[in-house]
C-alpha cells in the first residue's frame, strides 16, 4: 500500500503517529500540519509525498474541527472575517517568495516556546475580553498569513496564542477562529500546489482515514468537554511541537 515503507510495523507506526497528531491538534482548534510533517519525516517518506499529504490532512482535519466548533456555538463570523480577509493572499505571497532564513525560524520558534510556557500556567479565561478594531485585525491576519506562507504552516500556531494573550477573545472562540483560519489558508495552499500540475499521492487517502477519525474525537472533546485548563496545556504542547519543528527542521 505504501511504496515508501519497508515493513507492516512501519505502517502501524505511521498511522498511529498521524492519529495522535490529529487528536492533539484538533482538540485545540488546529489541524496538525507541523505534526504530520514530523511524523512522515521520521518514517522516512519522500518529500514529494509529505507536502501534498500534509496539506490534504490539514484540510480534512480543519474541516472536521470547523464543523465541531461551529456546531458547539463558538464561531463568530464578525470576529473571524477581519483576520481572514488578507490572510490567504499574504500566505500565497509568503510561500511564493521562498525566503530561506534560519534566523527567522529560530526567532519564531523561540516566540512559540515562550507562548507555550505562558499557556502551560494559564488556569482559566479572563473575566473580560475585547475584540481589536477591524484595521488591527486586518493587519494581524495579513502578517500571520505571510508568516504561514514562509514557514509552511496554517498560521494557527501564531494566531491562537496572540488572541489569548491580548485578551481579544475566550479560549474556545480562539480555537474556533484559528481552525477556520487554518482551513482557509490550507485550501489556498493546496490549490496553489494543484495548479502546478502535481497530483495528490493516492496513499494520502489512507492516512486521511486515521486523521479524520482521530480529529473528530479530538475536536469534539475540545469544543465541548475538555476544561479550559486542559485545552491550555494541550495547546502548550502543540506550540512546543511546532516550535521544535521550526527550529530543528532542515534548512
Amino acid at each position: 500500500m505504501f511504496r515508501f515503507l519497508n515493513t507492516p510495523g512501519d505502517l502501524v507506526l505511521l498511522l498511529t503517529g498521524i492519529a495522535l497528531v490529529a487528536f492533539l491538534y484538533s482538540s485545540v482548534g488546529h489541524a496538525g500540519a507541523s505534526g504530520y510533517i514530523a511524523v512522515m519525516s521520521l518514517c522516512g517518506l519522500a518529500a514529494t509525498f509529505i507536502r501534498p499529504t500534509a496539506l490534504v490532512l490539514n484540510i480534512l482535519v480543519a474541516s472536521v474541527g470547523a464543523f465541531q466548533f461551529f456546531r458547539a456555538g463558538h464561531f463568530s463570523w464578525n470576529f473571524f472575517w477581519p483576520f481572514a480577509l488578507l490572510s490567504a493572499p499574504c500566505a500565497f505571497l509568503g510561500g511564493y517568495l521562498h525566503v530561506a532564513s534560519p534566523i527567522l525560524k529560530y526567532l519564531l520558534g523561540a516566540v512559540l516556546l515562550f507562548s507555550a510556557a505562558r499557556l502551560f500556567f494559564r488556569q482559566s479565561d479572563p473575566p473580560h475580553v475585547q475584540a481589536p478594531p477591524a484595521p488591527v485585525s486586518l493587519g494581524i491576519g495579513a502578517g500571520i498569513g505571510f508568516l504561514s506562507g514562509l514557514t509552511g504552516t496554517g498560521g494557527g500556531i501564531f494566531l491562537t496564542p496572540l488572541l489569548l494573550f491580548c485578551h481579544w477573545t475566550y479560549t474556545r472562540r480562539a480555537a474556533a477562529t484559528s481552525v477556520f483560519f487554518i482551513l482557509l489558508n490550507s485550501i489556498a495552499g493546496l490549490l496553489g500546489y494543484l495548479s502546478s500540475g502535481r497530483p495528490i499521492p493516492r496513499e494520502a487517502w489512507w492516512l486521511a482515514v486515521a486523521a479524520v477519525a482521530a480529529g473528530t474525537v479530538g475536536s469534539y472533546l475540545g469544543s465541548r468537554r475538555f476544561p479550559i485548563r486542559t485545552i491550555s496545556v494541550l495547546l502548550a504542547l502543540v506550540l512546543v511541537v511546532a516550535a521544535l519543528k521550526l527550529i530543528f527542521a532542515g534548512q
